[in-house]
């Protein structure tokens, strides 16, 4: 299995944004946490980061041929950006939507996420967890658990 995971705006600061709300560990330390969970099941994993929504669309249309799961924490814009979630609908690859903090019991607006029904599973406020509950629940839909 490969597995894409994608990460949206200002989660290249992990470990200095708002450490109380996201923690102390770093972008790098997701990513090892992340290839070392996928490492257990034998699978592949590509990482992308950016600040920039076109760039984040361009990814997942260059790489929906390569993954057969994907793994998105959009940020911000997960709130707003359409375009990631026509990007997702559009590419047909099953779509784990992750947050780190619990989203659902923060500032109004970021209870709303315009990504979620384009994704088969969703997992928030377990930090770097979020992530691994995502691989997860792939695991145990492709029978790899």
């Amino acid at each position: 299995m490969k597995i894409l995971v994608v990460n949206g705006p200002n989660l290249n600061l992990l470990g200095e944004r708002e450490p109380d709300v996201y923690g102390r560990a770093t972008l790098d330390d997701l990513e090892r946490a992340v290839a070392k969970r996928c490492k257990r099941y034998g699978w592949k994993v590509k990482f992308f980061q950016s600040n920039h929504e076109g760039a984040i669309i361009d990814e997942l249309h260059a790489r929906r041929g390569w993954a057969d799961a994907i793994v998105i924490n959009p940020g911000a814009f997960t709130h707003y950006s359409y375009a990631i979630r026509d990007a997702i609908a559009a590419i047909g690859v099953p779509t784990a939507e992750v947050h780190l903090s619990d989203v659902d019991n923060r500032e109004d607006f970021r209870r709303i996420s315009v990504v979620r029904d384009v994704c088969v599973h969703r997992f928030a406020g377990r930090g770097i967890d979020s992530y691994l509950d995502a691989l997860e629940a792939f695991a145990t839909t492709n029978g790899a658990a």
